[in-house]
C-alpha cells in the first residue's frame, strides 16, 4: 500500500500596516484643538499656534541661542531679513483633543550648561502650552543641534586686537 500525502495550499497572510502610536490622546482625530464654551460657542486653536507658543517660550530661556537645524536657521535668516520671522521654527508639535507633545531643536550658547538649558526649555515650553493653550503636555523632547561660540559669528562688529 503506497503512502499518499496530500498537500494543502499555503495560505498567504498579509499584515495590516502598522500605524505609529501617537504620543497624545486622540480620542477624536483632529488637527485643531476645539473646546466648547458654556456661553454657547467654541474655540478652535490651530497646531501652528501651539508651535508658536512653544517657540516663543523656548527662545526666552537663558542659554538658547537659536531654534532649528542648520537649514532651518539659514531660511530663518532670510525670513528675518524681510521681516517674516517664523516663531515656530525648530518646533514640531503633536496636538490631540486635550494633550500636546513637542519636539524642540535648539542651539545652546557657549558656555551655558547644556543639560540645564535643555531642562529649562522643557519646563518653559510645557508651562507656556499649559498656561496659554490649556492643554496637558505629555512630553517635550529637546534636541541640542549645535553650540554657538560667540567668536564664530564672522561679523564686522568684533573688536580689533591691534590699533
Amino acid at each position: 500500500m503506497a503512502d499518499e500525502t496530500t498537500t494543502t495550499p499555503v495560505e498567504k497572510t498579509t499584515k495590516a500596516p502598522t500605524v505609529p502610536a501617537s504620543r497624545v490622546d486622540r480620542s477624536v482625530p483632529t488637527s485643531r484643538v476645539t473646546t466648547e464654551d458654556t456661553a454657547g460657542g467654541k474655540t478652535t486653536i490651530a497646531d501652528g499656534v501651539v508651535a508658536k507658543v512653544a517657540g516663543i517660550a523656548a527662545r526666552e530661556v537663558s542659554g538658547v541661542y537659536a531654534l532649528g537645524g542648520g537649514g532651518a536657521r539659514a531660511f530663518g535668516a532670510i525670513r528675518d531679513a524681510i521681516n517674516a520671522t517664523d516663531l515656530g521654527q525648530g518646533v514640531k508639535v503633536e496636538v490631540g483633543e486635550t494633550q500636546a507633545a513637542a519636539d524642540i531643536t535648539i542651539v545652546v550658547e557657549y558656555p551655558a550648561p547644556i543639560q540645564e538649558v535643555a531642562s529649562n526649555v522643557r519646563h518653559a515650553v510645557a508651562g507656556a502650552i499649559t498656561r496659554l493653550v490649556g492643554l496637558e503636555v505629555v512630553e517635550v523632547n529637546v534636541d541640542v543641534n549645535d553650540v554657538h561660540i560667540p567668536g564664530d559669528d564672522n561679523d564686522d562688529q568684533t573688536e580689533s586686537r591691534v590699533a
